[in-house]
């Protein structure tokens, strides 16, 4: 038998902030693996705005989830006991894990991670975080070369991806980011052709400013207020690519719909939402192209790696209060 510490779902934080509270520390006992199984050990858990919606079962794109389940997530894990002859003990794979530090599995959705980059990396640029990028850039942003781009969030671990691949494709890229820091390490380091703090007002003339022929591409991880703003200035067929609404988790209801959607109209624009499993098949394929980019300089990536499995609910919390730098990790 094998000890493991999990974090369960204890509370349903619908239009609050996630809360200790809202986690149950238990430990239980694993059997050994069965045939066909494999006991893995958790090294890292990432961490997504999502996952808040998915405690709240408010996303209706997975299965709803139950007070007293394991926190669904995704994990870097290591192989250390196998009735697998595909995972070999001593093979790093990422997946679906939970918030568990053991876990078993027959192998059903596991990748193995790319052995000439850190592992964190396939939680970061060629995870969840740099498909969602491309899929919802490329899939549906479809930018050509010599399109404005207009990223929000876009210092977050998703958005600083859009931005270089839109820059690998040819077009100008603008950021919109929260503080004078995150708006630095975007053009300095992300390769952003210029940067907007929200938090300093007066988004929308920014707006203007940065992108005077209008923007081609949009691509929203905010919602609300800065979808209003960055609406104003589409320009026309423009393409409005909604990822995400971080302004959501933040006001605890649904935001309300832009005043400037009537610019859709004018400008004979789209605006499409999307999830990044429709193009599931497909992953393979953009994760080889993903990694590429990495190993030829022309793609970086942030990281934001907190210690310690107990530390696990803080780490959460910290997408929502703007703390973190890239993509959300937990070391355990």
């Amino acid at each position: 038998m094998t000890t493991t510490r999990q974090w369960l779902i204890a509370g349903r934080p619908r239009g609050r902030p996630v809360q200790d509270s809202d986690f149950e520390l238990v430990t239980r006992e694993l059997p050994p693996p069965a045939p066909g199984q494999m006991l893995l050990r958790t090294h890292y858990l990432g961490f997504d705005p999502a996952q808040k919606g998915w405690m709240e079962n408010i996303a209706d794109y997975v299965a709803p989830t139950e007070i007293g389940e394991v926190m669904r997530g995704s994990g870097i894990s290591e192989v250390i006991e196998s009735n697998q002859a595909k995972f070999p003990v001593g093979t790093m794979v990422i997946g679906s894990t939970g918030w568990t530090e053991y876990h078993l599995s027959d192998g059903e959705g596991l990748v193995p991670c790319d052995p000439e980059l850190p592992p964190t990396a396939m939680m970061s640029v060629l995870g969840t975080t740099g498909l969602t990028a491309y899929c919802g850039l490329f899939k549906i942003g479809k930018p050509v070369a010599g399109d404005t781009v207009l990223v929000s969030g876009a210092a977050g671990a998703t958005g600083s991806v859009v931005g270089q691949l839109a820059k690998i494709a040819g077009c100008r890229v603008v950021g919109i980011a929260g503080g004078a820091d995150k708006c630095a390490w975007l053009v300095e380091e992300a390769g952003y052709d210029a940067a907007i703090d929200y938090k300093a007002g007066g988004v929308r003339e920014a707006i203007r400013q940065h992108c005077p022929r209008g923007v081609d591409v949009i691509f929203d991880n905010v919602g609300g207020a800065i979808l209003d703003d960055m609406l104003s200035q589409i320009a026309t067929n423009a393409r409005v690519v909604i990822c995400g609404g971080i302004s959501r988790y933040e006001t605890g209801q649904m935001p309300a719909g832009p005043q400037n959607y009537f610019n859709l109209i004018f400008r004979r624009a789209t605006m499409t939402g999307f999830i990044v499993l429709d193009w599931a098949a497909e992953f393979p394929v953009i994760r080889k192209r993903l990694a590429g980019f990495v190993k030829d300089g022309r793609l970086t990536y942030r990281e934001d790696i907190q210690h310690g499995f107990e530390n696990a609910p803080q780490t959460m919390q910290r997408l929502f209060s703007g703390a973190n730098r890239g993509k959300q990790m937990l070391k355990l």
